[in-house]
């Protein structure tokens, strides 16, 4: 089985969100504990300011949960950056212990996964998940240099300028994660890295397929079923290949990605990046479930595996989505 529940269930004890002046601007901008005046941040490089926005998450979070980098076991953090050398810097800023995860826009979930993981077996009690995406990192990374100003295909995303960081704890109150869905990498062929919604939606589709079966539970079970970053193209790709299945989701489903920016910011398909989901959950969703006004949310974020070097050799784009259930507190 791909899914596992969490006997102790650990808690996210707290959440630290920052982002961009233009995510500030998006629909979920009042739910940020930091939004940046600027892209820059301060910094003489892009790259210098998403390591900035990354250690200010980790800091906001500590001062949130009341605990101090010692009081940390494990740092789990990924980035999009090659070598996720954002992730990798902070973790030298901090001194913690520390994994490496890489599973793009995934990587929320991935490091929730883990983390809780490794709490409910006993060997750690305080870990911090880590991700985020900064627009320019990525856009030079990925596609070409701003400079350049290259026009939008229809189906292209914007990247977030964000990060979040989680604390999980044995200890504290707060929303509990309860399972975890390990996905599968699944490729169905797309070659087009303007369209990552097409590549990543599949990927969904399976890992919530197996959730559903695995734990006998329906859509309707959930107050939030919430993917991210598949975009307004993917999200509906998703909801097409889960009815060919026999499910359906109803309004109680919507993507990170086509909700994250509003339709006047002129994003195309909406938003990608590790920082959306990331912002999101450690924003909005956990707000939410600390008022009570979520009970049980089913967040499953997305990620392309791409590589520049594979794409440019005509390679498909694999996907890849975790699913984790998350429960308001007591």
């Amino acid at each position: 089985m791909q899914t596992i529940e969490f006997k102790r269930r650990p808690k996210i004890i707290a959440g630290y969100t920052i982002a961009g002046p233009k995510e500030g601007q998006g629909n979920f901008g009042k739910y940020f504990d930091y939004v940046m005046h600027d892209d820059i941040f301060g910094e003489k490089t892009y790259e210098m300011a998403e390591r900035k926005m990354f250690e200010q998450a980790v800091t906001g979070a500590l001062q949130k949960a009341g605990l101090k980098s010692a009081d940390i076991n494990l740092l789990l953090a990924g980035d999009l950056l090659n070598q996720i050398i954002s992730s990798s810097y902070t973790a030298r800023a901090f001194n913690m212990p520390y994994l490496g995860m890489f599973g793009a826009c995934s990587t929320m979930a991935e490091s929730l996964a883990a983390g809780a993981t490794l709490i409910d077996g006993g060997y750690f009690e305080n870990v911090v998940c880590l991700t985020g995406s900064h627009f320019s990192t990525a856009e030079r990374q990925f596609r070409f240099p701003l400079e350049l100003g290259n026009q939008r295909v229809p189906t292209s995303q914007w990247t977030a300028t964000a990060a979040g960081a989680a604390v999980l704890s044995l200890h504290g109150k707060g929303a509990s994660v309860c399972m975890a869905t390990y996905g599968r990498v699944i490729d169905y062929g797309v070659t087009d890295v303007n369209n990552m919604g097409a590549a990543m939606a599949p990927s969904a589709a399976d890992t919530l397929i197996n959730h559903f079966e695995e734990t006998g539970r329906k859509p309707s079970y959930y107050d939030l079923i919430v993917t991210g970053d598949l975009g307004k193209l993917g999200s509906d790709i998703l909801i097409d290949l889960l009815e060919e299945k026999g499910i359906k989701l109803g309004a109680n489903y919507c993507d990170c990605g086509h909700c994250y920016y509003s339709r006047r910011q002129d994003t195309m398909c909406g938003a990608s990046g590790c920082g959306v989901s990331a912002s999101v959950l450690n924003g909005y969703i956990l707000n939410k479930l600390n008022k009570g006004e979520y009970r049980k949310v089913l967040f499953v974020p997305t990620g392309a595996l791409m590589s520049t070097t594979a794409s440019g050799q005509g390679e498909s784009i694999p996907g890849v989505s975790h699913a984790i259930v998350i429960e308001a507190g007591e």
